[in-house]
């Protein structure tokens, strides 16, 4: 099996880059990237960090939050060499990578948006998940405290928050009703406005 790297000047994320489709993207959307709006993002869950450079590459200044040891040294790699790169090095400025855990470093940001990606739950198919996501799984585990970092987020966010999940999983137990949702082909945002 292939270790899990990261790396933000190759591959699907520099893809993602050059071709995708800007602030009318769902994240974007959700995140509340409208007429040239730049917001202060806390994304809580880092994990591979794609959601925030994503974010960070449009003009949000973004900052990651990764509690997993591991994950977080592939991190502060992968931005440590996203800034060597000219395509890269403007982006990577607007992000800046936290080691701890988001419920209590959440708090003390009170940024306008956070970002909550949990492990999603088991799908429901037999078929895989990719590759990438069942390696992270097993660095991370499985996120059992998510309903609580999404109300401890709710308390925290000045403007909104935004949980990215499976398009048809049911909802996340033990938290508010969602604002409005953001529908993608597999995933789906969940905004809740904290205004």
């Amino acid at each position: 099996m292939a270790e899990l790297h990261i790396d933000f000047t190759s591959g699907a994320v520099a893809h993602r880059l050059k071709f995708g489709g800007g602030r009318g993207q769902g994240l974007p959307r959700a995140a509340g990237m409208k007429n040239g709006h730049n917001p202060v993002i806390v994304d809580a869950t880092a994990g591979l960090g794609r959601d925030g450079f994503l974010l960070a590459s449009l003009g949000a200044n973004v900052t990651l939050i990764e509690r997993s040891e591991q994950m977080h040294t592939l991190l502060e790699n992968a931005l440590k060499h996203g800034a060597n790169h000219s395509e890269t090095a403007e982006i990577i400025s607007r992000m800046t990578l936290l080691f701890g855990d988001a419920k209590t470093l959440l708090p003390t940001l009170r940024p306008e948006v956070i970002l909550i990606d949990p492990m999603h739950p088991p799908r429901g198919n037999s078929a895989l998940v990719k590759l990438e996501m069942r390696q992270i799984r097993g660095i991370v585990g499985a996120d059992t405290d998510s309903a609580e970092l999404m109300n401890i987020a709710l308390n925290s966010a000045s403007n909104r928050v935004v949980l990215k999940w499976p398009r048809k999983a049911e909802s996340m137990a033990g938290i508010p009703d969602f604002s409005h949702q953001i529908l993608g082909k597999s995933t789906r945002y969940d905004v809740f406005m904290c205004v």
